[in-house]
């Protein structure tokens, strides 16, 4: 059976109803389409998504630890996350997370250094490179996100912030 290009989204289209949706399809629709517009915006640093969110979870461990540095750490190269630590957080094997960070190694965005507590355990942290191009990220991500939410009143917002936190601690119960 022969497919058109064209067409081969269109049942895709015509799968989801707004007006139909519940809540928390409206939810997951959104997240998915936030997910997809990150793709987009990661390739100018050679970045897939899924790269991309490890770097950044990367970068938050940094960020709540203020950037403590293993002992022998060299190139500004912080101490970061253990990857099974990394592997949670991605919610992926840890096969796969040892992926992604090979990947982000290559690129010279982060190093891994051995945990003087325990020799199995490996910590994965950024270079001064990696950094860098977190930050850049981030700063790209929340100007997409502040577009998306200027189609908000002031008032809107803070009531969808309202919401979704509490929708969150719910979750989290």
């Amino acid at each position: 059976m022969h497919h058109h290009p064209i067409n081969d989204n269109r049942d895709h289209h015509h799968e989801f109803d707004p007006s139909e949706a519940s809540e928390i399809e409206l939810i997951q629709h959104l997240a998915r389409h936030l997910r997809r517009g990150s793709a987009i915006e990661t390739a100018p640093w050679g970045l897939s998504p899924h790269q991309a969110r490890a770097l950044g979870a990367i970068a938050r461990s940094e960020g709540r630890r203020g950037r403590r540095r293993s002992p022998d750490a060299e190139d500004g190269v912080s101490r970061g996350l253990r990857m099974g630590g990394l592997a949670g957080w991605l919610q992926v094997t840890p096969r796969s997370a040892t992926e992604v960070v090979d990947a982000l190694e290559e690129q010279g965005l982060v190093a891994r250094t051995a945990d003087p507590d325990d020799r199995r355990a490996v910590f994965v942290g950024l270079t001064d490179q990696g950094r860098e191009t977190a930050r850049e990220i981030r700063t790209a991500r929340k100007a997409q996100t502040e577009t998306l939410l200027e189609e908000l009143s002031e008032a809107d917002r803070a009531q969808l912030r309202t919401s979704l936190l509490t929708l969150l601690e719910a979750v989290r119960r």
